[in-house]
């Protein structure tokens, strides 16, 4: 009968994606995005669950959050019948959305009875709630155990998490402080993990920087070991039948509380299909033991290593330029009463990124939606910096934007003011709260308009906020680089991006980046 189960086990992978398909299109999708739900088809179930771990076990014991359809306990049913025939599979998948509960429980009646076929064992529960509430609610007497499993398999859920909600206080008070339901579902499924089990998960990539999930990372890499760590080149062939363009990570990772961390595997590949290339990196390459950040490094290929090795090799921090970064302080809708839609006698710049273009700022910008002034004057005050040179950078880039970071130098002589209020949506660049060089600004903003620059930071950054961390963290041209870099900016606009990047690599010689931009 064992040789039966192959195409027994492929048989239910196929029927599956069959429920996914309908289930799929008869959902509503203002309730899907309501939810967060991003079904996984067959290719990228089949993908994840190969990651999975298989020790020798009489019972492997299973948990699928947020299970949907149940594509990936079918997947990871099928190789657990395929690769290790007779071992007994104990399955709880979770879904909240009641529209999917009879999908559900079809397809974990398929891996019964599939596995029954070939003399296989199978038990399941379905657990018609949600997840959040179910990992972290009191058992009761009479109430069903929370693990702990050894395999806990996931595509879960992508939505912010209010700061006072119900599962932000529930995950917080179980393991740890997160703001997004994917990350609070990760937490909970390493929670739930027996010592040496392991999480296999497909998640947006932000998680890996930035100041948000900064406590979620400090949990997450004191209570498990990355084992290997998957990139797709194509955001659009993750989720292929669906809209989702996130850019995505496929990762699994070993429940452990050992210090000594062992190599990482890192793959790539265009599709599913397509080949994949992999390589091993040491621990701390991915995990800097110093960083108090907790990024994670994803570094994929050989361009991606001569990439961190160039960022490496450049000779400044932020400090050492005498420069600072902060989002900007002026949070509007928390200043109403002394905002002005244009400009009034005692009242100053109020820069949002509508007025950033080409390098410059257009103020005011004339009927424009958000406000153009605040009023000096004794609340807001602090709010504003001096007169004096700034670079800005938009916190958020749009999808028609080539680059990752936008950036513009504010020019007291472009627009004479008093003071200057910057809007939360910018960064701002200052030194000490005042402005800096005009040479060190203009070159400054020719740094973080580059192609290098802009490698640099997708290297490491999954998401298409620019944080002032992220910035804080990078290392930049030295004080008389940047300099030199302002001094060759002609007058007038932004130069073409051609004309920044010969700038750039005529400045570094010593880092060759003509060797990381060519294609």
């Amino acid at each position: 009968m064992a040789t039966e189960a192959p195409a027994a086990a492929a048989d239910l992978v196929l029927r599956t994606e069959a429920r996914r398909q309908e289930s799929s299109s008869a959902l509503d999708r203002k309730q899907r995005a309501k939810l967060g739900q991003y079904f996984t088809p067959a290719p990228a179930a089949e993908f994840i669950a190969s990651l999975a771990r298989l020790e020798a076990a009489d019972t492997i014991r299973i948990l699928d959050p947020g299970a949907g359809a149940g594509s990936l306990t079918a997947s990871l049913v099928m190789r657990i019948l395929r690769d290790r025939p007779g071992t007994r599979i104990s399955v709880t998948a979770c879904e909240v959305d009641p529209q999917l509960h009879g999908t559900l429980a079809a397809t974990l009646e398929d891996c019964v009875n599939t596995a029954r076929a070939v003399d296989s064992h199978v038990e399941v529960n379905l657990v018609r709630d949600d997840f959040i509430a179910w990992a972290t609610e009191d058992e009761g007497l009479f109430g069903e155990a929370r693990g702990p499993f050894d395999l806990v398999i996931m595509n879960p859920p992508y939505k912010k998490l209010a700061a006072n909600s119900r599962e932000r206080r529930a995950v917080t008070a179980a393991c740890t402080e997160t703001s997004n339901l994917y990350s609070a579902f990760m937490a909970l499924g390493v929670h739930l993990l027996a010592p040496g089990g392991q999480l296999v998960a497909i998640t947006p990539r932000s998680f890996a920087n930035g100041p948000y999930f900064r406590p979620f990372r400090r949990y997450f890499l004191d209570h498990v070991h990355i084992d290997h760590v998957h990139v797709f080149e194509a955001r659009n062939k993750v989720f292929a039948d669906t809209d989702v363009l996130q850019e995505n990570v496929i990762f699994s990772a070993t429940r452990t509380d050992s210090r000594d961390r062992g190599p990482v595997t890192v793959s790539t590949s265009q599709s599913y299909s397509s080949e994949i290339r992999s390589r091993t990196v040491r621990y701390e390459e991915m995990v800097h033991p110093a960083d108090p950040e907790y990024f994670i490094h994803i570094s994929a290929d050989e361009e991606d290593v001569e990439l961190a090795a160039a960022h490496a090799n450049l000779p400044a921090t932020l400090p050492e330029i005498s420069c600072q970064v902060s989002t900007g302080r002026v949070v509007d809708f928390r200043s109403k009463e002394h905002l002005r839609p244009d400009p009034a006698e005692g009242a100053v710049p109020l820069i949002y990124p509508l007025h950033m273009r080409e390098g410059g700022i257009f103020w005011p910008a004339p009927g424009a939606k958000k406000n153009n002034a605040i009023m000096l004057n004794a609340d807001t005050e602090k709010m504003t910096f001096p007169v004096g040179y700034y670079v800005v950078v938009k916190r958020l880039s749009s999808k028609e934007e080539r680059r990752r970071v936008v950036a513009s130098v504010f020019d007291p002589d472009e627009t004479p003011c008093e003071r200057i209020g910057f809007e939360n949506h910018v960064n701002v660049f200052h030194d000490g709260g005042e402005g800096i060089t005009k040479e060190v600004a203009r070159g400054l903003c020719l740094w973080l308009n580059s192609t290098l620059l802009d490698r640099f930071i997708r290297r490491f950054s999954g998401h298409t906020q620019v944080n002032a961390t992220d910035l804080r963290n990078l290392r930049y041209p030295s004080k008389s680089q940047l300099s030199a870099f302002g001094c060759d900016w002609p007058q007038g606009a932004l130069p073409d991006q051609e004309k920044i990047d010969d700038l750039v690599e005529r400045h570094l010689q010593q880092v060759e980046p003509h060797q990381l931009l060519e294609g």
